[in-house]
């Protein structure tokens, strides 16, 4: 029981150390030329973006996938770089033994957590009311509707602009 106890003061040691670690994990990813460039941040919170000088030659559609694109690869490089660096920390736990393991009758727990579903990386349809933001806020029969607006121009997003975001009065 006291290598137990020991193996278990290592373990939250690592953990410390390897929280610590996670923490200053960020990662950038460069798309379209490396016009849009994305940094994450250990959750895969967007901490910086920017835009190179000749982001003008995209239109706002291509900006905005090209923003979520390099969003998506440094997000799934941090990620990885987290699973690398917590990868000493499972293997000091693969060697603990379980608590059913030194306790008669116990089960086994861990083996009867559910496995979570993926994530999605797509955006949300209309096909899928449970992701959907949009039909989360809609209305229950009888509420009053939503506003509609008549009165609004409508814009072309493909369309290149004329001045863009690198003018100098930004």
């Amino acid at each position: 029981m006291m290598s137990v106890l020991g193996d278990v003061r290592e373990q939250l040691r690592t953990i410390g150390q390897l929280q610590q670690e996670r923490a200053r994990l960020t990662a950038t990813a460069s798309v379209r030329n490396k016009r849009v460039t994305v940094t994450v941040n250990a959750d895969g919170v967007v901490i910086e973006t920017k835009f190179s000088s000749d982001i003008d030659d995209l239109g706002y559609g291509e900006i905005a996938r090209a923003v979520t694109e390099a969003a998506k690869q440094a997000a799934a490089e941090v990620a990885r770089r987290g699973s690398e660096l917590l990868a000493p920390l499972q293997d000091q736990r693969s060697r603990l033994p379980k608590l059913s393991d030194l306790i008669e009758d116990m089960p086994d727990f861990a083996s009867q957590i559910p496995t979570p579903p993926t994530v999605p990386t797509s955006p949300p349809t209309g096909d899928d009311s449970t992701n959907s933001a949009a039909a989360q806020a809609e209305p229950d029969e009888g509420a009053t509707p939503a506003l509609e607006f008549s009165d609004v121009e409508s814009h072309d997003h493909e369309r290149k602009p004329a001045h863009g975001v690198t003018e100098s009065s930004w």
